[in-house]
């Protein structure tokens, strides 16, 4: 469990400690070795690094998200190391592959810590790989958790500032539901706690507004039969499909769905679809397609017009597509930089530079916007925006 001071701009550096567990064939530290010396002069003074560890998926089912997130999260530590770091001390980022097929995610994190410590985590991977990193040892470094995820109680010194289903599911459910009259519901998602508990949510939701749950599948991260999956959802007389599937698992099922003839006449609402997936499954895969999301790469807000500008003006038109995953790490930074420095908005909130206007007051307690988009081609088109609970 990680465990954090009362006040996290207190934490000790190097805090992060893990048991180490070498595995014959583990990897060292040659992954993520740090780009700068310790003890360089930054701001006119010698000061150590701080040192932050960025855990990405950038192999496996989730690894299309790697670069996009790497990259805005480089953005957002770039930023910051310009108006000074972590008083006076420059950052310094560490990737680590948290894939959920890795099995050296513990290991990496505990050769990082052994050679530099570790002063915070920022993680955007899947619920199973953040409850590895929570049970594998103990710290005194924040550790902010940036994707969508299921809600509920975490360990102590953990930072969510993602949506959650209730947030961000059950809107768009609502409305898709009333609006078009889909009273019968197949739910399909990969086989861990979001899915699950996502699925426990909204099909307590739907019986409650009087609408039927046909079938609901949950199969391996990696390992779907999307025939067999499709048969079922045909065989069930299903309306619409709330599809929790993640990475190249919801490309797959895209595919398979359009190949099916199901997609002209039944609609799929997803929440951790983006632009990246909708590119892979290619443009005639997004008829019937809807996205509930906190992000979208074309939002026509002032705050998104600021941040497309200043992610193409640094990495230029070969940059990884914006979406709402790897824009997540930008949050996560930025959420990071507001905590240790301190402030905070009048109604409570971390006072932060977010994308997304989250305002973050505890866990439980945090309200954006949300926006549901239907695919168009390879794009997203916002249909609805609810706003801040």
């Amino acid at each position: 469990m990680i465990r954090l001071p009362a006040d996290p701009r207190t934490a000790r550096r190097g805090g992060w400690a893990l048991p180490t567990r070498r595995r014959p064939g583990s990897r060292g530290i040659g992954a993520h070795r740090p780009g700068l010396d310790a003890g360089r002069v930054f701001g006119g003074v010698e000061a150590d690094p701080y040192h932050l560890a960025l855990c990405v998926p950038t192999s496996g089912t989730a690894g299309l998200w790697g670069a996009s997130s790497l990259a805005c999260a480089r953005l957002a530590v770039e930023h910051w190391n310009r108006e000074g770091g972590v008083r006076g001390r420059e950052i310094q980022m560490h990737l680590i592959d948290a894939s959920d097929e890795s099995d050296s995610v513990e290991d990496d994190l505990a050769d990082l810590a052994a050679t530099h410590g570790i002063d915070a985590i920022v993680g955007m991977h899947t619920s199973s790989v953040r409850e590895r990193i929570t049970t594998a040892g103990s710290a005194g470094a924040p550790f902010v958790y940036t994707p969508l995820y299921e809600g509920g109680p975490l360990p102590a010194g953990v930072y969510a500032v993602g949506e959650t289903p209730a947030m961000q599911l059950l809107p768009a459910l609502d409305w898709m539901s009333e609006r078009w009259r889909l009273s019968r519901w197949f739910l399909a998602g990969n086989d861990y706690l979001w899915p699950r508990r996502t699925h426990a949510l909204a099909q307590r939701r739907l019986v409650e507004r009087g609408c039927s749950v046909v079938g609901n599948a949950f199969v391996p991260l990696g390992r779907c039969d999307h025939d067999r999956l499709i048969d079922a959802i045909r065989a069930s007389g299903a309306q619409a499909v709330l599809l929790s599937m993640v990475g190249q698992d919801a490309i797959d099922f895209g595919r398979a769905f359009r190949d099916s003839g199901l997609a002209e006449r039944m609609p799929r609402l997803g929440c951790a679809i983006e632009e990246n997936g909708l590119l892979a499954m290619g443009a005639d895969c997004s008829e019937g397609l809807y996205v509930a999301s906190g992000y979208f790469a074309g939002l026509a807000t002032d705050r998104n017009g600021a941040f497309r500008e200043r992610y193409w003006s640094r990495f230029g038109e070969r940059a990884p597509v914006l979406n709402a995953l790897g824009q997540s790490t930008w949050e996560g930074v930025a959420f990071l930089r507001g905590l240790l420095e301190g402030g905070r908005n009048p109604d409570g909130s971390v006072h932060y530079d977010s994308v997304r206007g989250m305002r973050w007051r505890a866990n439980e307690r945090k309200a954006a916007p949300i926006y549901l988009a239907a695919a168009e081609g390879l794009g997203f088109g916002i249909v609805r925006t609810f706003a801040p609970a």
